[in-house]
């Protein structure tokens, strides 16, 4: 059989990136594990345990699993039921001299758990950079357009008027607060350590003769090594699956943060104002060849919808941990962990591409605006009219006849908004005819959008402040390609 007669999730067929492929690969699994094993062995003989060098020696030579290591613990798998057991097996024949000193003192999760705590934190630190790649883009985009008028919308319907780049500053802050929620999901990451069957350490009681402070100095060794700066104070037989819930909120969080971005640049492409990059030899729908279908932003919003259900799972599986702990949370773990993190990528590299070519047309945003806003300059009529002496509720019923007559127009005859023309005619607006035209300059209606851009997005801004960190990875990052 080859690889085509087996299923394969698309997450890694498809979308995500080699590095994050990689990460939570079989082999990189393995080979942590043979890692933890011997830095825990590593530990142990510092702290006076008769653990030979040779033993260290060998165990250091075959930290990096092979495949033919890999089958053999899957043939033993098979046979003791027992995936960790079969790998210390596998383990215990590369390294003979280490056979009866690996996992000494402790239990499966020393090494699922510990080795989950590695890929999180290795996750996140993937993650963290291109997200903040992703705001450095769009904040830039927000940056160039932040001038230019555009129609705000409230419930789906025309209201009072923003700017293109403030609407790219709102996906902005968005982005910001995922970027912060993941930021310290991160910080707060420590590892589990040696710590025995339920968390008492009682194991390693027995192994260093009741003597607390080198289990204090083993765990201390095994943060240092393991790249931690401390363990959980308290865990039972493996860290609190709370661990699992907290970063999974954050980043279905951003699932959820990315279907809004994705779903305003497909209305947005609809409207024909902006268009996702289309590649020369890129095809849209067979059936409309002349429209370029924002694909890219609809495999987002699908890929978002996945990744914002998925703290669901982990929210269910923390619940239901009995006690010190049960199983139900190691096959369910296995699927949503590499999902949050292959998912997460598979968006970031997504929407890399998008926010490097977003295409803005400017006359067609400037004509959608023209067709709404003269009902929005009503209200600036009505007070002109009144700055002249006119009455305020007079003036409010005779714009208001004149608006009704212009949105029948529009909607039961299928014309255009003439309302301008209408209170052109109007002798009553006569004193203000010669002053229309400047109030319909669209620059009238978008308030402070250009200056909240700018402060926000622009040097010095927020946006700079929380980027600082990144600058280096953001200086040579490439427009993310897709290869599907």
């Amino acid at each position: 059989m080859s690889a085509h007669d087996n299923y394969q999730t698309p997450l890694a067929s498809r979308y995500a990136s080699s590095e994050m492929r990689e990460l939570f690969s079989a082999r990189k699994r393995g080979s942590t594990w043979r890692q933890l094993w011997l830095w825990l062995a590593e530990a142990e003989k510092e702290l006076g345990l008769a653990i030979s060098d040779e033993a260290i020696q060998q165990m250091s030579a075959h930290v990096i699993i092979s495949d033919s290591d890999l089958e053999i613990a899957r043939l033993e798998e098979a046979k003791r039921r027992h995936d960790v057991m079969g790998h210390v097996h596998a383990y215990g024949q590369v390294a003979p001299a280490a056979a009866g000193i690996i996992h000494w003192g402790a239990t499966s999760c020393y090494v699922t758990d510990n080795a989950d705590l590695v890929f999180l934190r290795d996750g996140l630190d993937l993650l963290l950079p291109k997200l903040a790649t992703v705001i450095h883009r769009l904040s830039r985009f927000a940056l160039q357009f932040k001038d230019m008028p555009t129609l705000g919308y409230t419930h789906y319907q025309p209201a009072q008027c923003i700017t293109v780049g403030r609407r790219a500053a709102q996906w902005v802050q968005d982005l910001m607060m995922d970027l912060e929620d993941i930021e310290k999901v991160r910080a707060a990451l420590r590892f589990r350590g040696a710590q025995g069957t339920t968390g008492t350490q009682a194991s390693f009681m027995e192994i260093f003769h009741n003597d607390g402070a080198k289990i204090d100095k083993l765990n201390e060794i095994l943060c240092k090594k393991a790249g931690f700066e401390k363990c959980y104070s308290i865990s039972t037989q493996t860290y609190t699956r709370k661990v699992d819930l907290r970063v999974a909120n954050a980043l279905s969080a951003f699932g959820a943060t990315v279907q809004k971005i994705g779903s305003d640049i497909r209305h947005l492409a609809s409207q024909k104002e902006m268009e996702e990059p289309f590649e020369k030899d890129q095809i849209g729908s067979s059936a409309m060849a002349y429209k370029r279908n924002p694909m890219r932003c609809e495999r987002i919003c699908g890929l978002g919808r996945h990744l914002s259900n998925l703290n669901k799972d982990c929210s269910d599986t923390f619940a239901a941990q009995w006690f010190e702990r049960t199983l139900d949370d190691s096959a369910i773990r296995r699927i949503d962990l590499p999902h949050l993190f292959l998912t997460a990528d598979a968006i970031l590299i997504t929407l890399d591409n998008v926010a490097s070519g977003l295409v803005v047309y400017p006359a067609r945003v400037h004509s959608r605006l023209m067709e709404e806003l003269p009902f929005m300059a009503t209200e600036n009529m009505i007070m002109k009219m009144v700055s002249k002496g006119a009455s305020r509720q007079e003036a409010h019923e005779e714009i208001r006849v004149l608006s009704h007559q212009a949105s029948d127009v529009v909607k039961k005859e299928g014309g255009r908004n003439d309302l301008i023309e209408r209170v052109k005619k109007t002798k009553y607006f006569e004193p203000i005819w010669a002053e229309i035209d400047d109030m319909l300059d669209p620059k009238n209606f978008i308030g402070r959008s250009p200056e909240q851009v700018e402060r926000y997005c622009g040097e010095g801004g927020e946006v700079q402040q929380a980027l600082a960190k990144y600058k280096k990875y953001i200086d040579v990052a490439k427009a993310a390609e897709l290869t599907v």
